[in-house]
């Protein structure tokens, strides 16, 4: 039976060259010149940090850019509130790997709304679709891209 996965992951290594690609960046700006900033990275936890505001506001932008150049799309990034530490402020933005189980729970509830012959089970941070059709599961593939969720979905391991 034809089924497929719906996912959502960052790829860590195009996670790497955009936030390189945000600190060259920085070093090479003139309004960035003899200022201590820079985006440093923990996994999927990264911390942007500078010494003004206004700075940080814009490096989170830098982010967001390198992120879409590097095929991520924005969605699946969180920026939180600035937090002052002695002279710099810190911003913390994590990226979102995996489904969570609220999310998974609504994609099959919108899935079984659509009456469609696929059945969709939760398979730990993803949610596989299976039907007898292959047009069933391209017509999922189809609804869930026209559905505003809160986080980039991918659509992997499709078999016949």
């Amino acid at each position: 039976m034809p089924s497929f996965d719906i996912v959502s992951e960052v790829d860590k290594h195009q996670l790497t060259n955009a936030v390189d690609q945000v600190n060259r960046t920085v070093a090479n700006r003139f309004d960035f010149k003899g200022v201590d900033a820079q985006v440093e990275m923990n996994g999927f936890d990264l911390t942007v940090r500078a010494e003004a505001d206004i700075q940080v506001t814009q490096m989170v932008d830098m982010l967001r850019a390198a992120l879409i150049k590097c095929s991520i799309d924005p969605l699946a990034m969180t920026v939180g509130e600035p937090e002052q530490s002695g002279k710099q402020i810190k911003v913390a933005v994590t990226l979102k790997n995996g489904l969570e189980k609220e999310l998974s729970k609504k994609i099959v509830k919108l899935i079984k709304e659509e009456k469609l012959k696929v059945q969709a089970s939760i398979q730990g941070e993803q949610v596989r679709v299976t039907g007898k059709k292959r047009d069933d599961l391209q017509q999922v593939i189809a609804m869930l891209k026209g559905k505003e969720l809160d986080q980039p979905l991918q659509f992997t391991n499709f078999r016949d």
